[in-house]
């Protein structure tokens, strides 16, 4: 049967990457452009080197750097407000998956009619959007180069994704320098979540002999670079390592989707504002042990990619990824759910909410229960 395999980014990669930015700009012969960022991004002088970059373009410039953690509807709908006044017709987004997540749907809002929420799903985007250039300052969420956005409804209380191959950024530049500047527990929640996307889209029932290639390249890219750049922020070899690794495990995942630990993360970060990647490294190695004996040979061949010892044995072999990144989210200080504020009385609500992510779809294990999840949240309490 044939398989589809999306890609649609020009990827600019490496050091110095940021100075093809006028080039860019000038070959969308912009004229006024809206750059997105945070005050992390401020903070780091990150945006002030891009800024610099902008300037020799000359081109209209209009700065949104209201961008928050798991970006919500209104956000959205305000950053959208301000880029209409400003009639923008390229935007940068300089950051994390927060960033480049809500550009992608500030663009969106600029060819299509109406409130954002209505695009949630797959495939809703109706008319070609502006172009978009994104440039990551972490390694993990791989949002620049996937047909992703995930959002947060404040009515509704809830985590949701809009997928279409309309929004992905047209343009990365990916540049392991800006990503120097993350402490270390950032650096550890980034690549946890990285992680997750290797991992999950590696044994998606919608995985393909492409997608799989990918998710577990990353894989084995993250599990050898992770704690190098977690112990030393300034080892630039590892950093490139893990950038590479976002953008080739983004090539597997955006294709593949994902499962069961987003869905829980999704539900932990609607309700309670936990950081995505730290929500997902919580529950990761707990949900990897529940899908182990639905694709056992996936969850070994992920075991030896990474180097790990085989007894032989399928039954005792399927469980050696999990207890690997149990071990591994320990080495990095992953907080555990009761560390980041989930108590005991909030599960029942958490696993309702759960069982109604789309994502769940793509989970090879099928039927999850309520209590299936009460269990998984048990052991990462």
């Amino acid at each position: 049967m044939a398989e589809k395999f999306y890609v649609s980014s020009d990827i600019v990669f490496g050091k110095d990457a940021a100075k093809e930015l006028p080039g860019i700009l000038k070959e969308y012969e912009a004229k006024s452009v809206m750059v997105v960022y945070d005050s992390g991004v401020k903070a780091a002088g990150i945006a002030e080197k891009i800024l610099e970059q902008i300037e020799k373009a000359d081109v209209k410039v209009t700065v949104f750097d209201g961008v928050i953690p798991n970006p919500t509807n209104e956000a959205v709908e305000e950053a959208a407000m301000l880029a209409r006044e400003n009639e923008i017709d390229v935007f940068v987004a300089v950051g994390g998956g927060s960033s480049i997540d809500l550009t992608k749907a500030v663009n969106i809002l600029m060819t299509n009619p109406g409130e954002i929420g209505q695009y949630g799903g797959m495939g809703l985007v109706k008319n070609q959007v502006l172009p978009l250039i994104a440039i990551p300052t972490t390694a993990g969420t791989s949002s620049e180069i996937t047909n992703v956005v995930a959002l947060t409804d404040t009515k509704a209380v809830c985590k949701y994704v809009i997928i279409d191959n309309k929004i992905a950024a047209n343009k990365v530049i990916a540049d392991p320098e800006f990503t120097k500047t993350m402490p270390p527990s950032v650096t550890a929640a980034t690549g946890m979540d990285a992680i997750t996307h290797a991992v999950e889209s590696y044994i998606s029932n919608e995985a393909t002999a492409l997608t799989e290639y990918h998710s577990l390249k990353g894989l084995q890219i993250f599990h050898e670079n992770l704690p190098k750049v977690y112990a030393n922020g300034e080892d630039m070899e590892a950093r490139e390592q893990m950038m590479l690794g976002c953008v080739i495990a983004g090539f597997g995942f955006s294709n593949a989707n994902l499962g069961l630990v987003h869905g829980i993360a999704h539900t932990l970060s609607a309700h309670f504002h936990l950081a995505h990647g730290m929500a997902n490294a919580a529950v990761l190695p707990y949900v990897m042990e529940y899908n182990a004996d639905s694709c056992p040979e996936k969850m070994v061949k992920m075991a030896e990619a990474i180097g790990l010892s085989l007894s032989g044995n399928l039954q005792k072999d399927q469980y050696l990824l999990s207890e690997e990144l149990l071990k591994l989210t320990k080495q990095l200080g992953i907080k555990t759910l009761s560390e980041q504020g989930i108590e005991n009385k909030d599960f029942d609500m958490l696993a309702e909410d759960v069982l109604k992510e789309p994502v769940l779809g793509f989970n090879p294990k099928q039927n999850i229960t309520k209590q299936d999840i009460l269990n998984i949240l048990k052991k990462a309490f």
